[in-house]
C-alpha cells in the first residue's frame, strides 16, 4: 500500500511537472562552465558546484510546490447563453490557499470558434488573496460553444519548476440570435427615448383603426375625432378614441441563398437578418399582432405559422437558432406556392434578401409581383457600405479611378433596383446591415400608422 501511494504520488508529480524560466538558464551556465574547464581545468570544480546547487534548488522547488494538496481554487463564471454579435463578459475567480506567495499563469481553454490561441495571464497572489480575471468574447456564429478546462500554472520565487493544476470547468453555451438587441429595440419603440435612438414616431393618417372608447377632450386631440352627439349629451367636448388594429399577420421571410453569405462586421448578412427578425417579432407581438417566420433556400426550410401567444417568441427563437446558410439559389416559385397554400389572410411579408445586380432582380421580379398582389410585400436588401466608403475616398492613380468608377456603377445599380421595385408598388427597405433593425422596425411602424395592413 505504501508503494502504491508512492507510485501514485510520483505519477502525479511527473504528469504536472513543467520547467520554469530559470530551469534551462542555470543548467546552461553549468554546461558552459564544464566546456570552459577543458581549457581552464580550475573551472571544473566550479561546474560541479553550480550543477549541485541547480539540482538542490530544483528539489527544493518541487518540494515547495507539490507538498500542498490544493494550493488554489478556480471557478469560471459565464452567462447562461450568449447572443450573436454581442460582447459577453467571462470571469475567472482565483483564490490562493497556499501558505506563501505564489506566481500564477492562467490559460483558459476558450471555444474553438473564437480561434484565440494566445490567452495567457500572469500575476502574483499572497496567501488567501482573491483575484478576478475578466475578458470579453463576441460570438459571430450560432451553435454550441464549448469551454474546456482552466489550466493554472504555479511557481515559486525560484522560477525553476512549475506545477500545473487542471480545473475541470467544461461548459456548453448556446449562441442564440441577439436577445440583447431584441430588448433594446423594444425599449426604443415603447419608451420616450425614440428620437435619440433612431425609431421614428409617425403621425396617424386617416381612421383605419379600431374604435376603443369616448373620452373627454384634452389639448392636442384631433378636432376631427369630436363626437358631437356625446358632446351634446354631456355638455362638454367629447372625442372618439381609436387604437391600432390588432391581430394582423406579419411574416419574416429570410432568404438563405449564397447572396446572404457576404460578411459584414464579423456576421453574415443572414445573421444580421436573423437578429432583426427576432427584434421585429418581439415588437410585433407587443403590438398585439401575430408574428410568423419562413426561411427559404432551394426548399422551404422552416415555416412558423403566425400566432400571438406566450410561446410564439420562443418558437421563433428556436427556429432561428438552427438556420444555416445554403450555397444554392433560392426557389421563389416554391415560396409563392407555400404562401398561397398556407397564408389565407392578407398579411405583411418582410423579405430579407440581397440583389447584387439588375439581372438577379429580373429573375424573381414576376414572383415578387404576384406575392405583392396577395399580400403587402416589403423587400429588405442591403447596401454595401464598404463599396460606398471606398467610392468616397480620393483616387491616387489611374487604376483607382477605374476601380472607383466600377464602385459607383455598382452603387447606382443598387439604387436602380430599389427604384424598380417601387415602380411595381413593392415596399422597399434599402439599408446598411448595421442599421437594419432600426430601419425595418421603422418601416413596420410606418405601415401601421398609414393603415396599410
Amino acid at each position: 500500500r505504501f508503494f502504491s501511494k508512492l507510485k501514485y504520488r510520483a505519477n502525479m508529480i511527473l504528469r504536472n511537472f513543467y520547467t520554469g524560466r530559470w530551469f534551462y538558464s542555470i543548467g546552461m551556465i553549468a554546461v558552459i562552465i564544464f566546456m570552459l574547464s577543458f581549457a581552464l581545468p580550475v573551472l571544473f570544480p566550479v561546474g560541479w558546484i553550480v550543477l549541485a546547487v541547480w539540482i538542490l534548488l530544483i528539489i527544493a522547488d518541487v518540494f515547495i510546490l507539490f507538498r500542498m494538496k490544493q494550493p488554489v481554487k478556480c471557478h469560471r463564471v459565464t452567462p447562461r447563453l450568449m447572443n450573436l454579435g454581442d460582447e459577453h463578459l467571462i470571469k475567472l475567480e482565483i483564490i490562493s490557499e497556499a501558505g506563501r506567495d505564489l506566481y500564477f499563469e492562467v490559460i483558459d481553454e476558450i471555444p474553438v470558434q473564437f480561434q484565440l490561441r494566445d490567452f495567457f495571464v500572469e500575476f502574483r497572489l499572497k496567501p488567501g488573496e482573491h483575484k478576478t480575471l475578466e475578458y470579453k468574447l463576441r460570438p459571430v456564429v450560432r451553435g454550441e460553444y464549448k469551454f474546456n478546462h482552466v489550466n493554472v500554472y504555479i511557481h515559486s520565487v525560484l522560477r525553476l519548476v512549475q506545477r500545473r493544476l487542471v480545473f475541470e470547468q467544461k461548459t456548453e453555451l448556446p449562441v442564440y440570435p441577439s436577445i440583447i438587441q431584441m430588448k433594446n429595440m423594444a425599449l426604443q419603440v415603447f419608451s420616450g427615448i425614440t428620437r435619440q435612438s433612431g425609431i421614428r414616431r409617425l403621425r396617424r393618417l386617416g381612421h383605419s383603426y379600431e374604435f376603443e372608447q369616448i373620452k373627454n377632450y384634452v389639448s392636442g386631440d384631433d378636432y376631427r375625432s369630436v363626437n358631437w352627439k356625446a358632446t351634446s349629451r354631456r355638455r362638454e367636448l367629447m372625442v372618439n378614441h381609436y387604437v391600432d388594429e390588432k391581430s394582423q399577420q406579419i411574416y419574416s421571410v429570410i432568404d438563405k441563398s449564397r447572396s446572404m453569405m457576404l460578411p459584414f462586421n464579423g456576421l453574415s448578412l443572414m445573421d444580421h437578418a436573423i437578429n432583426t427578425t427576432l427584434a421585429l417579432s418581439n415588437v410585433i407581438l407587443k403590438k398585439d399582432d401575430k408574428a410568423g417566420l419562413i426561411t427559404l433556400s432551394d426548399k422551404i426550410d422552416s415555416f412558423v405559422v403566425a400566432e400571438r401567444n406566450r410561446v410564439q417568441l420562443k418558437r421563433m427563437l428556436d427556429a432561428l437558432y438552427k438556420q444555416e446558410e445554403s450555397d444554392c439559389e433560392s426557389n421563389y416559385d416554391l415560396l409563392y406556392t407555400a404562401v398561397r397554400q398556407n397564408i389565407h389572410v392578407r398579411s405583411l411579408l418582410f423579405m430579407y434578401t440581397n440583389f447584387e445586380s439588375m439581372y438577379a432582380l429580373d429573375r424573381v421580379l414576376p414572383i415578387l409581383r404576384k406575392l405583392n398582389k396577395l399580400h403587402l410585400l416589403v423587400v429588405v436588401f442591403f447596401e454595401n457600405s464598404e463599396v460606398k466608403d471606398f467610392m468616397n475616398q480620393p483616387a491616387g492613380s489611374v487604376r483607382e479611378v477605374y476601380t472607383k468608377t466600377i464602385a459607383r456603377q455598382v452603387n447606382a445599380e443598387k439604387a436602380q433596383i430599389a427604384f424598380r421595385l417601387r415602380q411595381f408598388g413593392i415596399q422597399v427597405v434599402y439599408t446598411t446591415p448595421e442599421d437594419l433593425s432600426i430601419n425595418t422596425i421603422n418601416k413596420y411602424l410606418e405601415l401601421k400608422a398609414r393603415g396599410m395592413i
